[in-house]
């Protein structure tokens, strides 16, 4: 009996840490149950190890984990398992039985026509896909094309205030013409955030036509004040305007889709986003305000209840939708030049692998040589701001664990809000170090959390071993 093939894809919203767990956690999976498989990954890096067009005709079937769009109209007529990035570190084995069983739906991309062995009785075929997580799967492609110009641009502008807070300023006597260029450079790199994310938010929607007229909706976002809930607002409204044009325009024949793609869709689409977003403008610019005004009254008459929420989203689901949340949050209230929020998430995400790395530092023989080996590695994953690390432990009891994990990530996230400590990137964990406002605050803030949690995960792990040291 031939082996059976299979073909994934693999991607989370910023390509670091999710992208390649989940993809050698089918490969190893898949090795077990005696399977062929071959995994794209979509890294911040951009497309790796990218599948033929005959590699997928070949398989029997189509794993997708991510959190973005990974292009599954080439999955056409293939059975496709299609779920959070997540899903395929806590159970790659049930996405390939899927395929194995062929209990997995038949996947039919818009207007494709499926062969007809592939619309049998038992074989519905099936386009269909959930309404939030295809929003949150569009919210999440914006963020990923994002972070690069957030990280860019916002290192690059606390770069220029060690020259002085005043040094790109040509009238003030620190004035320093490098620092001035640095500050520049990186704040067209910021300027650009909104529309980028509202760009490829409308890109996954409607692709290449709803990335022209996200990116201007994402401009006229900026232009108005209305900052980034503009910006998300357009992306979307541009991505499904784009769709509205595809279904009004569909019957035209197929020797004008070039006529449709270079001319019909960025006229109209422009025209229309605009003709949207202008009477839009003022009120959600007057709620972006209010939020900006409310977080900052926050932060300041609050942090230990900003710290307690944030910390505790962040260790909630390590790299989840409720992580995101918190992180896409702080991420975006970066461009609003607010740099105190992305520093408590930065701390809470830190905090979860360095729990679990102080826990296995601690007591040792309560772990065994695996636990032992992978904690030593997460002293170096929690230092870089990669939040996955804790999941396998977390994994083994998440009833106990996470509430442990939340509590030293809540630590960290309120003390870093009580120094008033500022962080102008939204990942680079303690390499950004150089940059961050209240440096020294911050790292005693984020390790007060993380041994508070690993002392109380290391109790937990003493009590259920009975005072016995744990084989291997």
């Amino acid at each position: 009996m031939a082996k059976v093939k299979i073909v994934a894809a693999t991607g989370c919203p910023t390509g670091i840490a999710h992208t390649f767990m989940a993809a050698e956690a089918l490969k190893k999976a898949a090795k077990h149950m005696d399977v062929e498989i071959k995994v794209e990954t979509h890294g911040q890096a951009g497309i790796e190890n990218a599948l033929t067009k005959e590699e997928i005709e070949a398989a029997d079937g189509v794993i997708v984990a991510a959190d973005k769009d990974v292009n599954t109209e080439r999955f056409h007529g293939k059975r496709l398992v299609d779920v959070p990035v997540a899903k395929a570190l806590r159970g790659a084995e049930e996405l390939i039985q899927q395929i194995i069983d062929k209990s997995a739906p038949v996947y039919r991309a818009k207007g494709g026509v499926l062969p007809e062995e592939a619309t049998g009785e038992d074989n519905q075929p099936t386009g269909k896909k959930n309404i939030g997580r295809s929003l949150y799967k569009s919210l999440m492609n914006g963020v990923s094309h994002m972070l690069p110009f957030v990280v860019g641009g916002g290192v690059l502008i606390a770069i220029s205030f060690l020259f002085g807070i005043y040094s790109a300023d040509p009238n003030h006597e620190s004035y320093n013409a490098f620092a001035a260029f640095l500050n520049k450079v990186g704040g067209l790199s910021f300027s650009v955030m909104v529309p980028i994310l509202a760009a490829f938010i409308a890109e996954a929607i409607g692709k290449r036509s709803g990335m022209v007229a996200g990116f201007i909706g994402g401009l006229l976002a900026v232009e108005s004040g209305a900052g980034f809930l503009g910006g998300i607002i357009a992306g979307f409204a541009a991505g499904y305007l784009i769709v509205l044009l595809q279904y009004l325009f569909k019957k035209l024949p197929r020797s004008l889709d070039g006529l449709k793609t270079i001319f019909l869709f960025p006229v109209l689409g422009i025209f229309l986003i605009g003709a949207v977003m202008y009477p839009l403008m003022s009120p959600v610019a007057a709620l972006n305000e209010a939020m900006m005004a409310f977080l900052a009254s926050v932060q300041s008459s609050s942090p230990l209840l900003l710290g307690l929420i944030v910390g505790a989203m962040c260790a909630f689901d390590m790299g989840g939708p409720v992580n995101k949340a918190a992180y896409v949050t702080g991420t975006l209230l970066l461009s609003e030049g607010n740099l105190y929020f992305m520093a408590g998430v930065s701390a809470a995400c830190i905090a979860p692998p360095l729990i679990t790395a102080f826990a296995v530092l601690f007591f040792g023989k309560y772990f065994n040589k695996e636990e032992r080996n992978s904690g030593m590695v997460n002293f170096i994953l929690g230092s870089t701001h990669i939040t996955e690390g804790a999941i396998p432990f977390a994994a083994k009891n998440p009833i106990v664990v996470l509430p442990i994990l939340m509590i030293g990530s809540a630590i960290a996230a309120i003390m870093t809000y009580m120094f008033g400590v500022q962080v102008p990137a939204p990942h680079g964990g303690f390499l950004v170090l150089p940059v961050v406002t209240g440096a020294v605050k911050w790292v005693i803030a984020i390790l007060t959390g993380s041994v508070i949690g690993g002392v109380l995960f290391g109790l937990y792990r003493k009590k259920i071993a009975n005072g016995k040291p744990i084989e291997g």
